[in-house]
């Protein structure tokens, strides 16, 4: 019951901060970079980087990962390790690392716990050259509870649903979370903390399990569909390393038109993938719509392969973050005019941490 009261209260609070970002986003001064730059700093609330600062303005494991390298570019070491100091006072208290912790202080795991939480903020203390020593034990208990809970004999994650980068999809092993997997091995293999995944061998489980000859699957369920981030995020964590293998995948993710008119979808519309219910309330917020926080990670890798029509990308969002005046979450395209996402009860986010990523393309 406290859990569903909890969820209620979330829900709530993000249907009315949508609600008001309906009648204007907030908008910042100067071109990309500076209003980027802005969004960036008005993350960090005195205490620890939140993910954004209307709809979520909370820590969110994944998204702390998902910018560490880039913040830590920027010059923000200090708060980087002020925020990561934040997150294990209140996981220490509920004793376990979960997806993201309440404006009011509360650890949670939405929808389910995730296996990329982990992965993420030990990756974020291995960036940051963050001083982990005191919370080894902690540290290491929760290694062995996820090596028990969520990885399988064979070393790949175990066919059940958890929460993920795409959190509304049930996922059935999902390629992006075992490379996050992958870089969890990689970086306790560079720390002083417990590692029950040496002698395991990532990249070729990965490529053994989910590559079809021109893309990655999107799970073990192997259905012939094209996904963004099964395509981006092995070569984003380091889980593989092929430059033939990184240019078509980059391929046929422009085939399938994850990139079009901006990168990056998820999937396209006709990609037979399931939803939690929930998802009925944000209709396509996860299937075709464009992801802000790929974008830059997708243009990053596009460099290595075509520069020119990585920097075509790159100036659209320079256009469109000069358009609104902020870095926002989502877009979807209607008649052929891009627009923040919206449904019913929700309208994208906006003042993204994700934003540090493109001001380090």
């Amino acid at each position: 019951m406290a859990k569903l009261v909890h969820y209620l209260s979330q829900g709530s609070r993000i249907f009315l901060t949508s609600l008001k970002s309906r009648y204007g986003i907030k908008t910042y001064p100067g071109n990309a970079k500076e209003i980027c730059q802005q969004a960036v700093n008005n993350c960090w609330n005195g205490r620890f980087f939140q993910t954004s600062t209307a709809n979520f303005p909370q820590f969110w494991t994944r998204d702390l990962g998902w910018c560490t390298q880039s913040l830590l570019k920027l010059g923000y070491k200090d708060k980087v390790h002020q925020t990561l100091r934040y997150a294990f006072r209140r996981f220490l208290k509920t004793g376990k690392i979960t997806t993201s912790i309440s404006p009011r202080g509360r650890p949670f795991d939405f929808p389910k716990p995730a296996v990329d939480s982990l992965p993420y903020f030990i990756h974020s203390i291995r960036l940051s050259s963050f001083p982990y020593q005191r919370y080894l034990p902690f540290l290491n208990r929760q290694v062995k509870i996820f090596f028990e809970e969520k990885i399988s004999p064979s070393g790949l994650v175990k066919p059940e649903h958890f929460s993920s980068m795409k959190d509304f999809a049930v996922r059935k092993s999902s390629c992006y979370d075992n490379c996050a997997v992958a870089m969890l091995a990689r970086d306790l293999k560079a720390m002083k903390i417990d590692n029950p995944f040496s002698g395991i061998s990532y990249p070729h489980l990965i490529i053994k399990n989910f590559w079809n000859g021109k893309y990655f699957f999107d799970d073990l369920a192997k259905q012939e569909y094209v996904a963004g981030d099964a395509n981006i995020m092995p070569f984003v964590l380091g889980a593989v390393k092929d430059e033939e293998m990184l240019s078509s995948c980059l391929q046929e993710i422009q085939a399938a038109g994850l990139d079009q008119p901006f990168p990056l979808k998820y999937t396209n519309k006709e990609a037979p993938v399931n939803f939690i219910p929930e998802e009925y309330f944000l209709k396509d917020y996860e299937r075709d719509s464009v992801w802000t926080h790929m974008g830059p990670f997708y243009i990053k890798l596009l460099k290595e392969v075509k520069p020119l029509l990585a920097e075509k990308h790159y100036q659209t969002y320079t256009s469109l973050i000069e358009r609104y005046g902020n870095y926002l979450e989502v877009f979807t395209v209607q008649d052929n005019k891009v627009k923040p996402f919206r449904t019913k009860f929700y309208y994208c986010d906006q003042g993204m941490i994700w934003a540090a990523n493109y001001l380090t393309l």
